[in-house]
């Protein structure tokens, strides 16, 4: 069988061209989700969208993105693998400290290439870290609460007061991290316990904290008043749409959304 040919590919200079038609700007912060398998054959990769938005944001906006790690939650939750419990205490012993810069993480090939850039700097959250390059970039990582990591003291709080903004390129509101803040505003989820290993004292430690059981499914339902009240701004390549909206805006729509439909008995 033969394969499909590509007939549209995206260089950098067209990349770039795109996010000036969508209004991005040299001097916003952005908070960046992107999925390549939604672009059309990008040349170069991952490498040329991180390219693309050094050279639009230059040296006077800023870019976030958040890192997943995936190996410093404990064993006893994980899912891929699922360990057999006989397994817990032997992984816990062998699981590395959290470091930002060579931990396995999830978010895709975008998210690895921007994390090794020369100039990126990290928050300090084994669960939800984020990498961040430019003006601002120290202000949005320099203090994260390791109780719950994106409540107030946190990249997301800090986005959401600067008037940041979220570019999304083929991703969907579900993806955007910054709006997992609304939950922490809306009192809307119930308060667990994890752990994950850190350093303490140049030794590798399990240590517990708290955060909310955040979820993300509802994220999605703001889409359509969103829209209607005209706070995405889009642009297509190919079949991706590449959207920008402002993080405070929708943090806000989600938290009177969360407010209105959603209630955790034991905060009301």
């Amino acid at each position: 069988m033969n394969k499909q040919s590509v007939s549209t590919v995206v260089t950098k200079d067209r990349f770039v061209q795109a996010l000036k038609d969508l209004g991005v700007s040299s001097s916003m912060i952005l908070e960046v989700h992107v999925s390549m398998d939604a672009l059309p054959f990008v040349i170069g990769g991952a490498q040329t969208i991180v390219d693309g938005l050094f050279e639009i944001v230059k040296d006077t906006g800023t870019i976030v993105m958040p890192i997943l790690p995936l190996d410093t939650k404990d064993p006893s939750v994980w899912q891929d693998p699922n360990l057999a419990p006989e397994l817990y205490e032997a992984v816990r012993h062998g699981v590395p400290m959290f470091d930002p810069r060579y931990c396995k993480i999830a978010g895709g090939p975008v998210v690895e290439n921007f994390r090794n850039r020369n100039g990126v700097i990290f928050s300090s959250h084994p669960k939800c870290c984020y990498a961040a390059y430019g003006r601002y970039a120290k202000f949005l990582c320099n203090r994260q609460s390791y109780h719950f990591p994106l409540a107030e003291e946190s990249p997301a709080a800090r986005l959401y007061e600067l008037k940041g903004y979220v570019l999304s390129i083929g991703c969907q509101l579900k993806d955007c991290t910054c709006l997992h803040l609304a939950e922490y505003r809306s009192d809307c989820r119930p308060i667990k316990v994890e752990s994950s290993c850190v350093e303490v004292d140049g030794k590798a430690q399990w240590k517990k904290y708290l955060d909310l059981d955040v979820k993300c499914e509802e994220f999605n339902r703001i889409r359509t008043n969103m829209l209607q009240r005209n706070m995405i701004k889009t642009v297509m390549m190919g079949d991706c749409p590449i959207e920008l909206f402002s993080a405070s805006e929708a943090i806000d729509e989600l938290t009177s959304y969360l407010e209105k439909t959603v209630v955790y008995s034991l905060y009301r």
